[in-house]
Parts: structure tokens; sequence; C-alpha cells
């Protein structure tokens, strides 16, 4: 059985001779012979070159290691690893197989854009433990968008003043709520009293209403054990959510907190514009997405159609595409979370560009709680916006009937929702 990993090389040498030294410094390559090296060792071992597919020249170097001028060519390789050689624990495939390949010399850009795992990866991680069926049945929410918002730190709420804003967005009809991830567990807004000042507003609520609204508590800490404990605050008070910031726990953190949660996981990937922001280094989403979907998160924020930061739309679509396919069975697939500025204006291309599905939750900030009548006003807005994404109704038109969503365009039409 093989890993196999597509590189995208860039080198004023030759594509063919560093695709060869990336497979021997990856695996069996050595500087000089050592004791007990055969070549029936390394031919176990050894990582080998399956194909490669030349690409336009660059016409500048990714990394300055070469001056503007050069010849710079480019091709997509792809490179088997045996199963044998480096396992299923991730750890060492990102060190063998992405980490350890940036220190090569002769390349001018290297970025990782796809990577296909075999069968042993079905079984050696847990996976999703609720993805999209578990945030639907505890949601109580069929046959369109989960609609959310957030409680965004800047405002600088104290417990008792973020449980009044949650208090209002409960009653507005959303259907779930985050901390942003921004807001752990600062000295304004201490975790516990966080929880113990929302969490009986939306118990009451849902013994009024038997809705019970989804909110994403921001658990995340460097040390397992203290986020092991946030974890528990949060399921001992009635909570069913937690936002993981993923990239500051690390893999070791998530899987950890993965083997022993009974919540809901709402993955947040800051830190992953560091390793894909420039289009010719460090790794596509649709690589990245993989490692920590096997080790189990449930919710995926992915931005959206015109966000408020840098990607661009196509870099949403392949997201949310990257995030809708099994790798191994559709229990894998995270529930998709589309925000970043987010409003009801953005659901009929959302809608179009993602397969015209509604299987996803629709994030917004601004959106709702910006309304010019308020949050309840913005949550019927973006449910209107998305019912006429599904009917095929310009929003324009709809809106002449369903007056929030009239409001919603009139004050975000220009974009700025955020």
């Amino acid at each position: 059985m093989m890993i196999v990993l597509t590189y995208r090389i860039e080198t004023p040498g030759s594509v063919e001779a560093m695709a060869h030294k990336i497979a021997s410094d990856q695996s069996t390559g050595t500087f000089v012979p050592v004791p007990g090296e055969t070549e029936e060792l390394k031919s176990r071992v050894a990582a080998r070159v399956l194909a490669i597919r030349p690409l336009e020249d660059a016409s500048h170097p990714s990394w300055p290691e070469a001056a503007d001028g050069v010849r710079l060519q480019r091709a997509d390789v792809d490179i088997a690893f045996p199963l044998d050689a480096i396992g299923t624990d991730l750890s060492a495939l990102m060190t063998i197989a992405i980490g350890g390949t940036f220190s090569i010399k002769g390349m001018t850009g290297l970025r990782v854009v796809d990577m296909k795992l075999p069968e042993a990866f079905r079984n050696a991680h847990p996976g999703p433990q609720f993805g999209i069926p578990g945030s639907r049945r505890l949601t109580g929410v069929e046959g369109r968008p989960i609609i959310g918002t957030i409680v965004k730190p800047a405002l600088g709420l104290r417990p008792h003043e973020t449980a009044e804003l949650v208090g209002e967005l409960i009653e507005s009809g959303v259907d779930f709520i985050k901390d942003d991830e921004k807001l752990m567990s600062p000295a304004y807004s201490p975790l516990k009293e966080r929880v113990a000042a929302i969490m009986p507003r939306i118990l009451d609520h849902e013994q009024k209403t038997g809705k019970k609204v989804m909110y994403a508590f921001g658990i995340s800490h460097a040390d397992p054990d203290e986020m092991m404990r946030n974890h528990d605050l949060v399921l001992e008070a009635g909570g069913n959510c937690a936002v993981v910031n993923i990239n500051s726990i690390g893999f070791g953190g998530m899987s950890f907190l993965r083997k022993r949660s009974g919540l809901v996981l709402h993955a947040h990937r800051n830190g992953w514009d560091v390793l894909t922001r420039h289009p010719g280094i460090g790794l596509d989403f649709k690589v990245y997405q993989q490692l920590w979907r096997l080790l189990g998160v449930d919710q995926f924020q992915i931005n959206g159609i015109r966000v408020k930061y840098w990607e661009p739309d196509e870099s949403f679509v392949a997201s949310f595409k990257a995030v809708s396919t099994p790798l191994f069975g559709p229990s894998d697939c995270p529930l998709p979370v589309a925000g970043s500025g987010q409003w009801g204006g953005q659901a009929p291309e959302t809608y179009q560009r993602t397969g015209r599905t509604t299987d996803l939750l629709y994030l917004c900030g601004g959106g709702i709680v910006s309304h010019p009548h308020g949050p309840a006003a913005g949550v019927r807005a973006v449910q209107q916006a998305w019912q006429a994404a599904v009917a095929g109704i310009a929003l324009d038109e709809y809106a002449k009937d369903h007056p929030e969503l009239a409001a919603s365009i009139a004050k975000f039409g220009d974009g700025k929702a955020a």
C-alpha cells in the first residue's frame, strides 16, 4: 500500500532530478552509505516518482533563491511513499512526506497540492463523531442550511452582558451561536463564568420551545488537560458544541480531545493562511483538511463567497468540495461552515457554486446582529435569502414581499457585513 503526494515543484534546474531527490531524501537517501543498508531494504521502504506533469514556466521565483529572468521549470509530480515507511501516524506523515521536503536545496518553490491515503487510514483515526447528521439532529434543522452567528470579543462583553446578547439571539430563531475564535477565557470573560451565564438561557429556551440552540464555546488551550477541563465545563452545563483552534492545539491536542469528547467539535483554521497564502509555496487546503478530518473535526470553517479576507471565491469553492468529498465513506465528511462577512446576499452564489446543497452552516456576524431591525430580523433575512436561492428567485424580487430581506439588502448591499 502506498501514500501518494502530489508536489508542485518550481526549480531553475531539472524537475525530474528534483522529484527524484525529494523521493530519495525523504525515504532512503543518505549522504554516505550506512551499516546495514541493503538494496532489499531500500526497495521495500524507498519512495518513488510515479508521474511528472509539466506546467507553464514561472516568470518569478517563489523563494528568492534565483534571480528574475532565470528560466524556472514547474511541474506537478506524484511521489509514492510505502505505507511500511510511514505507517498511519499523522505526525510521521507530516514529517516525512510534507515537512521535510521544504528544506531540500535546489527549488525556488514547492507546494503540496494533493494527497491520496490508502485504506489503512480508515480505521486508524476516529474521524467525525457527529459530522453533518449529528449537527442537524442536535440543532433540529433539516432541509435548509443551519443559520448561525458569532459573539465578537472585540465588544469586550463580560459574561452577563454576553448572556443578554445570547438571550436576544436565541429568541430570534437562530440555530447556532459561537464564540469568536479569539474568545477563549480572557480575564474579562472567563469561560467558567460565561458558561454559567449562557447555558441557563439556552436550556430555558429549550424547555419553553423544544428548540435547543447550539452554542459553541471556545475551549482551546495549549495544555490538553486544561482543554479537557474546559470541555467538561461545557458538557456538564448541558452544552453540546465547542470551538477548537486546530492549528493552535496541534495534532496531539486534537487527538487527545476527540477521543474523550462528548461535544460537537467546530474547527477554526486560523493560521492556515501562513501555510497557503503564497500560491507557489505551502500546501493546498485539499491536503490540509484530510488530516483534521481523520483526527475528528465535526464542523469545519472555510470562509465563504466575497469574504472580508484575502481568500478568493475559487478557493472557498475548492475548500467546500474538499471537505464534502468522502475520504473513505460519507460518514467522514464534516459540516462545511461558510463565514466571514456573510449575509443573505451571498446565498444564491453559495448555493449554485457548492453544488446546490443546503448541507452547510451559514455563519453571519454583522449580517445578523447589525440588521437595522435587530437580530431577529437579521435571522429572518438570511433565511429568506436562502429560500430565494433554493427557489431560483432573484433576491431583489423576493425582497418585495419580505421586508427583512429588503432591509438587509439596503444595509449590506455594499458588502460591508463583517
